[in-house]
This record gives structure tokens, sequence and C-alpha cells, in this order.
């Protein structure tokens, strides 16, 4: 397992904060993949609380991802219970790199959500929007917080 990210690609503009072993953790699940993973983000503001893994429900998982969706009904019930908010969610490139392709552009919605993308051993964020890459993403910093 890898002790730190082996590369996060930093942009000017918005900040997400995540720890750095969850990051950890998720670019090391994905270098051992060969489908896309994904889930979920959840916390308050700009700081990811909790990384939720779902379940990837696209019908070719080795170059698409679709987030289960009873997983994200069930993440917004318990934030309007009180629980962390979802923020965005992640999502690996297993051959391609760290940033929002074609087909991520053409599911993304101008709603502010967070998408942290893993690729070729890279980790970028980025902020779904009107404007930007593809027409729908602006770049997002990556603030690694320290370890409890």
């Amino acid at each position: 397992m890898m002790e730190t990210p082996a590369t996060i690609v930093n942009h000017v503009g918005m900040m997400i904060r995540i720890s750095r072993k969850a990051l950890t953790e998720l670019m090391a699940r994905a270098a051992a993949e060969s489908t896309e993973i994904c889930g979920l983000l959840l916390g308050r503001g700009n700081v990811v609380e909790m990384v939720m893994p779902t379940h990837n429900v696209a019908a070719d998982p080795a170059c698409w991802f679709e987030i289960d969706p009873a997983a994200l009904i069930a993440a917004h019930r318990a934030s309007r219970g009180g629980g962390p908010a979802v923020l965005g969610h992640y999502h690996s490139h297993p051959l391609g790199v760290a940033q929002p392709s074609a087909m991520d552009a053409a599911s993304a919605h101008a709603d502010g959500a967070v998408w942290l993308i893993i690729g070729n051993g890279e980790a970028t964020a980025w902020v779904a929007g009107a404007a930007g890459l593809h027409g729908r993403f602006s770049p997002c910093a990556i603030d690694l917080m320290a370890d409890d």
C-alpha cells in the first residue's frame, strides 16, 4: 500500500479538503482495480469528513461509472436528518488521465458538486458547473489534511 498519494494535481480556485489517509486509500484501491471505482464524498463546507464507496452499477464499469442510486438516495436522506452533506463523488479512470472525460461532461450537471478523479497515479478535483473543461468543469485544489 502506498504511504502517500503518488501525485496530487492542485489548481487555483475552489478547494476541497480531504485527509491524506482517505485519499491514499482511494488511490490504492483505484490502482488495484481494472474497472472504475466510485463513491460519495460526504462532509460539511469544503471538508470531506467521510468517503463512502458505492457499487458501480454502470452497464460497462470498465469504461464508465454510475453510482448506485440507492446509496445516493440514502446519503441524501441521512444528510436531511443531520448527517454530513453529499459534497460530490469520486471515480477512477483505470486507463485514462485524472481529468473529466467527454463522457463525464455529458452526465455532469451544473450543480457545484465536486468530482474527484483518479487516474494514471494522480488525483484531481473539479467542480461541476456551466464553464471550463468540456464546458462543464472548473479545477478545484485538493488540500490534504493531517491524519488524526
